[in-house]
């Protein structure tokens, strides 16, 4: 086989093995297979035009070609012309399952179905890897960017996948890119022969030594920078790249931080479930459980674009949790104890409790965030099956209470009403709008609830977008239509632009009432409400979504007319009659698999399988930087031109020396410029000599030729002067034989001398001296280490 060959064999490797890490994303991963053949054709076409010879560009596009031929067989066959020629109809049918696949990463928990949407998605985007990999590494001998497409390719699958062996693909991409490097080492080798200096080292029997030790030098740097990448894997855990926020806990007891995760991915998913999945179980000591809300996490980090938890210092889960934040002496309150058990297949980092807690009984590692007083799973636990006992307080402020309540702590307030300055300003409008003529807070509080849930009309809606960006929360207010996430999120805000501190709940509405005296929680359950601080009671609940949970008893409205519900009765949710249909069956059916109801599917419920937690902002994210690699490499070259003539025609110092590197920088951009507009350089010229041969060759105007005559006079100055001066206007000149060059060249030529230019094969050529310095280095350390010759053991 011959090295280019071998070559490219290395690159189908390297290319497979980096799409490995993207098998836990879906599920059967029976794709890597297909995958692989399709691989295979492009790899073997590549390698047969390479052979005929046919230029590079052409060597490429047949590649490509044959790439689209590809997938329109597989995918578009009864769309194509024959059946494999792409037509119209077959583009559109592309577009079609881009769109699905789209759809489904938006809606599926990991491992999501190998749907052909996302198939399209995951062998696509190989092939395109592959191609770019092979272009890089075989067609044009540069196998060291080649690790860019490999890095991107990995950095989409780490970005999402949330295994415990993540260590195991970046092991597999690591070792395929460090295949490629030592594939191109050894065929430079066997082209330019023995290339590292040093005499040549034999052994008995043998009269010849070869690339050997070379090669044996750079297996063992490749290993130990391989080891070096691999130990901080197994520390890397919680944060942002976490997608179950697992790890973040330090210890038991000891402190640590819960991460500032996402909890609403995927709300809307779970209330438009076929089938209202049973969640939990509970049994409590209250006969109305119309107030009865499982708080799972309390969200006060707002943006302008979303709200998220504060990231916050946990400890160890006390015996009896303190009093909460706010709540004075002389508000009415009740204790009641609620017993919960969590399906086998919920899996949430946080457990659901009625809010304000006052302690709990839980067995498993679990820590306690005292600001949100939420308890939080340390080092993978979750609710999986988990049975435990929530003691809580049921504290029922009266309106007056609520109206004469004091100003909040200056601390408190500030952190909890700041809004961004790119919060759109209908937004603090339409609050004072809304409020105006109110004496206090709470009446403000109270006339947003009712203008939400009553005046205002707004209808509930769960097949609206929740939507992204700062405009967010004007749209909805312009359209008035949305689920719990939209009216939390803009009451919150709205309150915050009035001065009332506020946060956004997250868990889930009471639930129903079982035959058997007990009460069931489903995933339609799963609810968003905003909580605002009262002095001398503390955050406080409204519910301002239509048609959802209950209104509280102390924000009865105060507006003539009203038809706010009955605070006292509870919502069609919550009705105390017991439920003639049998409670959610726990089996987990084939459709339940493809909507997600076998993994936790809300996300501040269960954001994938596991109890990973949301993961749609990571899989956005890690998306994003992917595509941002994959632009990034076909204009390379031209940035990093842009910055090699900036750094080369920028600020210098003033001595001889500086003069003399000044100069050379100067004339070496000049001679690059030329390259790139087609004039490769000679070095074997003198300056003056080259300097007519680029305005020969380059048809430059006489301006732009004296200018590339002014810059060869000055190097050659400072070559043989015997005291260097500093010529000024060098890199004007420059700058001014590049207009040149763009007026005499043609179209084509301009572009590329700007996408590709050719004088960016100075990288390689300077990656190549690196490694044989390294390797040179090397090599001649090791006589150091051996013992002499003809010494005894």
């Amino acid at each position: 086989m011959s090295g280019r060959a071998r070559l490219a064999v290395c690159a189908w490797v390297a290319t497979l093995l980096a799409a490995t890490a993207l098998m836990p994303l879906v599920t059967p991963a029976i794709w890597i297979f297909q995958a692989a053949f399709l691989l295979a054709i492009q790899t073997g076409v590549g390698a047969a035009t390479r052979r005929v010879p046919l230029a590079r560009p052409l060597t490429v596009a047949a590649q490509a070609l044959v790439t689209l031929l590809m997938l329109t067989l597989v995918f578009a066959r009864e769309q194509a012309l024959a059946g494999i020629v792409p037509g119209p109809q077959a583009f559109q049918h592309f577009a079609d399952l881009l769109q699905q696949g789209s759809d489904d990463v938006s809606r599926y928990a990991i491992p999501a179905p190998l749907h052909d949407g996302i198939r399209l998605m995951i062998i696509g985007g190989v092939l395109v890897i592959g191609l770019a990999v092979d272009t890089l590494a075989v067609t044009y001998r540069s196998a060291a960017p080649a690790g860019l497409p490999l890095l991107a390719l990995y950095s989409v699958a780490a970005g999402l996948s949330d295994s415990s062996v993540d260590w195991l693909w970046f092991l597999l991409a690591a070792a395929g890119y460090l295949m490629l490097l030592l594939a191109e080492g050894r065929d430079r080798l066997a082209q330019w022969g023995r290339v590292f200096g040093g005499a040549p080292r034999t052994t008995p029997g043998s009269d010849s030594s070869g690339p050997l030790a070379p090669v044996r030098t750079g297996r063992r740097i490749g290993a130990v920078a391989l080891a070096i990448a691999l130990l901080p894997l197994p520390t890397i855990s919680g944060g942002l790249l976490d997608a179950a926020g697992t790890g973040v806990g330090a210890g038991t007891g000891g402190g640590g931080t819960i991460s500032a995760v996402n909890p609403l991915v995927s709300l809307r998913d779970s209330l438009n479930v076929n089938e209202n999945r049973q969640v939990l179980s509970l049994r409590t000591s209250t006969n109305d459980i119309s107030d009865l809300y499982l708080r799972i996490v309390s969200l006060d980090d707002f943006d302008g674009t979303t709200w998220k938890p504060s990231q916050r210092h946990i400890v160890g889960v006390p015996d009896k949790f303190p009093t909460p934040t706010g709540l004075g002496a002389g508000v009415k309150r009740s204790v009641i104890q609620t017993r919960i058990s969590a399906a086998g297949w919920y899996a949430q980092d946080w457990l659901p409790m009625p809010y304000p807690p006052s302690g709990v009984n839980v067995d498993g590692s679990w820590r306690y965030e005292p600001v949100g007083m939420t308890v939080v799973g340390d080092h993978g636990q979750n609710t999986r099956g988990v049975s435990y006992t929530v003691d809580s307080l049921d504290v029922q402020p009266t309106a007056e209470q609520l109206a004469t309540a004091p100003e909040p702590p200056a601390a408190l307030k500030k952190q909890y009403t700041k809004v961004p300055k790119s919060l759109p300003a209908v937004v603090a409008e339409t609050a004072r709008q809304v409020t105006a003529g109110s004496t206090s807070h709470y009446e403000e509080a109270v006339k947003l609830q009712d203008y939400f849930a009553v005046t205002g009309g707004f209808q509930y809606d769960t097949q609206v977008d929740v939507g992204t960006g700062r405009n967010a929360i004007a749209k909805f207010l312009k359209d008035k239509q949305g689920f719990c996430v939209h009216f939390s999120f803009a009451m919150a805000a709205m309150a915050r632009t009035l001065g009332i501190p506020a946060r956004v709940a997250v868990g889930f509405a009471p639930g129903t009432p079982e035959a058997d005296s007990s009460v069931s929680v489903g995933l339609k359950d799963a609810h968003a409400w905003p909580e605002l601080y009262f002095e001398g009671i503390g955050w406080t609940r409204f519910e301002p979504t239509p048609n959802r949970g209950s209104v509280p008893s102390y924000t009865q409205s105060t507006t003539p007319g009203s038809d706010i519900p009955d605070p006292a009765r509870p919502s069609t949710s919550t009705s105390l009659a017991p439920s003639t249909a049998p409670s959610a069956s726990e089996s987990c059916t084939a459709q339940l698999r493809k909507l997600d109801g076998c993994t936790s599917q809300a996300p501040a419920l269960a954001a994938g399988d596991d109890g990973r937690g949301p993961w749609w902002y990571l899989r956005m994210s890690a998306l994003g930087l992917g595509a941002l690699l994959l632009l990034t490499i076909p204009f390379s070259p031209m940035l990093w031109r842009t910055r090699m003539r900036s750094v080369r025609l920028g600020a210098h110092g003033r001595t001889e020396a500086d003069a003399a590197v000044h100069t050379l920088a100067v004339w070496e951009e000049l001679t690059d410029t030329a390259w790139d507009f087609g004039i490769s350089p000679d070095e074997s010229q003198t300056p003056r000599k080259a300097a007519a041969r680029i305005v020969r060759l380059g048809r430059l105007d006489p301006q732009a030729a004296a200018a590339v005559h002014r810059v060869a006079d000055a190097v050659e100055q400072v070559l043989y002067a015997p005291r260097p001066q500093l010529t000024a206007g060098l890199a004007k000149d420059v700058r001014q034989v590049v207009v040149g060059f763009q007026d005499t060249a043609g179209r084509s030529t301009r572009l590329r001398a700007l996408v590709a230019p050719r004088s960016t094969v100075r990288v390689v050529w300077a990656l190549s001296a690196w490694r044989t310095s390294v390797a040179t280095r090397a090599a001649a350390l090791r006589p150091t280490l051996r013992k002499p010759s003809g010494q005894q053991g």
